[in-house]
């Protein structure tokens, strides 16, 4: 499929027997927006990223990448997609490099060894190109593994608590990163518990609380202020 500039969830749920796991769920995000999914533990926030990612099918509702549904775009739409979950999935007995262009090759990218070695250099990791991912900090490997979902150039990232772990510079390098992919028009879906450090970096955030979007309050304060206040109010 062609590069898609919105992607669009219209009342979508998911339901395990009797247990929904979310309900009604809607929201639209444009080509550079950066959403945030805001909740408690197990308000649905990673079974969203997985829906919107096409490893789950929503039980109710649609989810649109630029007018086309998961299963009218099939295998070219996940061709368009990053993710990036709590399972970095990196290999630690390869090194950085072999690690991105394993994946590089994953996607039939023609120059995955070329496109390795500028990711690396984006990441300010073209030093240790060649070192073992186990010799890497907490820090490092999410560096590597952001690059590594985002080698492809996909058109939309889902990035599930990515912030954890990371001390401050790191935090503050992948913010940077984001704004970069901000800029060339790539959709960001993220969720995380993690509020001072993505407060003024979201375009749009759904609130979630028991798999239920909840209104966001009308204040004008902090984003945890806010989100304070919609967990309080629901």
């Amino acid at each position: 499929m062609s590069d898609f500039d919105t992607v669009s969830a219209d009342g979508v749920g998911r339901h395990y027997g009797r247990r929904r796991a979310l309900t009604n769920i809607s929201f639209t995000a444009r080509a550079g927006d950066i959403v945030g999914l805001l909740g408690h533990n197990g308000a649905g926030k990673s079974t969203l990223l997985s829906i919107l990612g096409t490893l789950l099918a929503a039980s109710t509702g649609v989810v649109r990448y630029g007018g086309l549904t998961s299963d009218a775009a099939g295998a070219s739409l996940r061709a368009r997609i990053g993710m990036l979950g709590h399972d970095l999935f990196l290999y630690p007995e390869l090194s950085a490099r072999e690690n991105l262009v394993f994946f590089g090759r994953l996607y039939d990218m023609p120059e995955a060894a070329r496109a390795a070695d500028a990711a690396l250099e984006r990441a300010g990791l073209a030093a240790r190109a060649d070192d073992l991912v186990s010799s890497f900090s907490r820090g490092m490997r999410q560096r590597v593994a952001l690059e590594r979902a985002l080698l492809h150039g996909p058109r939309l990232l889902l990035l599930d608590e990515p912030f954890t772990g990371l001390d401050q510079a790191s935090a503050a390098a992948l913010v940077g990163r984001l704004r970069e992919e901000q800029a060339r028009g790539v959709v960001t879906v993220l969720a995380t518990h993690d509020l001072d450090v993505v407060d003024g970096l979201l375009n749009e955030v759904v609130f979630l609380q028991g798999g239920k979007r909840v209104a966001a309050p009308a204040s004008a304060g902090t984003l945890r202020d806010r989100y304070r206040e919609a967990m309080h109010a629901s």
